[in-house]
């Protein structure tokens, strides 16, 4: 008998297995999944950027890097130190940060007479020590509306009133900017961690970071987002040079299937780095070939010497996003970074298949039992000749006798039609119910749901005979005739699953003829 247990006879398990096992991934036929235990659940899918920026973290670990966090608020004076006259061009792609001024508010007599008419009665001398104090900044804007409600002892609602109606000062603010930048190259934080930690550990220093920087790029297309990780490192030895860039880039990168490298100048000659030191990394992998893959340098002595470091320093860094990209074949970022807004729906067949579920099915250990016999008699006497009917069960159901039985009325009819043995099968994100030994190639390259027709009513007969059950009825009679949709034998998709069949053109067919009668007799006691 093929019965699909795990939907079946599982479902009355703790509702946290339920959800287990209605949402598990099918496997390949022959395939065993290790069940989880209770109150566990199967890991979810990371992003493909953090999956990347973990394993970057690991490999630079596996190097002898010690893990920091580098600044990410960057004075506009620091930016100018490292980088120069080049800072003014550096300057122009980063955010300032701005904030709301805390305006200088007087309490004069009209106020007064607002905030009176508003219905508080006025404490002066506290009101103005609370805007003071604001002003001052004793404590946040999100605190001003209730210590003004604690001053007037009034009720925060009246007190948001009152800062609306009475106090316009705060309705026109403007956000002004400070000096202080958002880090739009991971060397600003570099520069001021070298400088404290050269004081505090012992040569050689060896630190990475795998951190978010920000551009203030014009516009976000297929290969720029206004914000980007970079996976930077820095080596500090008085023996430093390049060599060392090109040993930590191989290093690097060989976890990731980088086999070949070659080093070419970079054009672009940063002015933090020292003449001719700046470095193309270049990297072939056996499935995609070369590709330009991250940049090395020897920072510029003279922008070393403005923090007081006298030690040479190698820093290399690469984009996450950029290795991310090439790995995994995408050809615009914003697909790859914010697929909820960009990429398209691709569902595979296996996660289709995992979709499909029972809609109803029994609870009781004696109605899972129901199930299975009609399965079993279903199977027995499929082809017998109508009129007939077979008794499935008969016996206790939640302290009531029910007799349960198979039945053909109409005369001269095979006892079930010849659908009822239809298995579901999805292929090529279509839904088929396919008859039995019908359809090889559906059938060996597509995902086997394990659910014949028989199956699913056989649950939803059990289901509708406990319910009657329970709601004191003396009969229950499930019909299930022609099949056209999977709700017509007992399956249901869900909402998300269905809208990416019906836009991509696929279909859902399980047409066929199933006559399948279970009627239920009840004793209430």
């Amino acid at each position: 008998m093929k019965w699909h247990s795990k939907r079946i006879t599982k479902l009355a398990k703790e509702d946290f297995e339920k959800t287990w096992i209605e949402t598990k991934e099918l496997l390949p036929k022959g395939t065993k999944r290790k069940e989880p235990p209770p109150g566990k659940v199967r890991p979810g899918t990371p992003h493909v950027l953090f999956d990347t920026a973990q394993k970057l973290r690991k490999a630079y670990l596996n190097l002898g890097f010690e893990e920091v966090v580098n600044p990410l608020f960057i004075e506009d004076k620091e930016v100018k130190r490292q980088f120069g006259p080049e800072a003014v061009a550096v300057l122009d792609r980063c955010y300032y940060l701005g904030g709301l001024p805390r305006p200088d508010v007087g309490l004069s007599d009209e106020k007064v007479k607002a905030i009176e008419k508003l219905g508080a009665r006025v404490d002066k001398e506290s009101l103005q020590d609370v805007l003071h104090r604001y002003k001052k900044g004793e404590f946040g804007g999100e605190d001003l509306g209730y210590n003004i409600a604690e001053a007037l002892d009034v009720d925060d609602s009246l007190s948001v009133k009152i800062l609306e109606e009475v106090f316009p000062e705060f309705r026109i603010l403007k956000p002004e900017a400070s000096r202080v930048t958002l880090r739009s190259h991971m060397t600003s934080g570099w520069f001021l961690t070298i400088k404290d930690v050269i004081k505090k550990k012992p040569m050689p220093i060896k630190l990475f970071s795998v951190d978010r920087c920000f551009r203030r790029e014009q516009r976000e297309d297929e290969t720029h987002l206004r914000s980007h990780h970079s996976a930077s490192c820095i080596f500090v030895a008085e023996d430093a040079n390049i060599e060392d860039g090109k040993a930590v880039a191989k290093g690097l990168l060989r976890p990731f299937g980088f086999e070949d490298f070659t080093f070419r100048p970079d054009e672009k000659r940063s002015k933090y780095y020292a003449p001719d030191t700046q470095t193309e990394v270049y990297a072939k992998h056996k499935k995609i070939g070369w590709v330009e893959i991250a940049t090395f340098g020897m920072y510029s002595p003279v922008s070393l010497s403005r923090y007081g470091i006298e030690y040479p320093v190698m820093n290399l860094g690469l984009g996450v996003e950029r290795l991310a990209m090439i790995l995994h074949g995408f050809d615009d970022i914003r697909e790859m970074i914010y697929s909820q807004f960009y990429a398209d729906i691709k569902t595979s067949d296996r996660e289709i298949a995992s979709m499909i579920k029972l809609e109803k099915s029994p609870e009781s250990k004696e109605g899972r039992e129901i199930a299975k016999m009609i399965v079993n008699l279903g199977e027995k006497y499929a082809n017998e000749r109508s009129p007939c009917e077979f008794l499935v069960y008969s016996g206790k159901l939640f302290e009531s006798k029910v007799s349960v039985k198979l039945t053909e009325r109409e005369e001269n009819k095979r006892f079930l039609g010849p659908a009822a043995f239809n298995e579901i099968f999805v292929h090529e994100g279509n839904i088929y119910g396919l008859p039995p030994e019908k359809s090889p190639d559906i059938r060996a390259n597509g995902v086997d749901c394990s659910i014949r027709y028989l199956d699913a009513i056989a649950s939803l007969a059990a289901h509708n005979i406990e319910k009657s059950v329970i709601s004191g009825e003396t009969e229950s009679v499930t019909r299930a005739q022609i099949a056209r949709s999977l709700s017509d034998i007992n399956l249901t998709l869900d909402k998300v699953t269905l809208r990416y069949i019906t836009s991509n053109n696929k279909l859902i067919d399980i047409r066929g003829p199933i006559f399948i009668t279970v009627e239920a007799t009840i004793t209430q006691d």
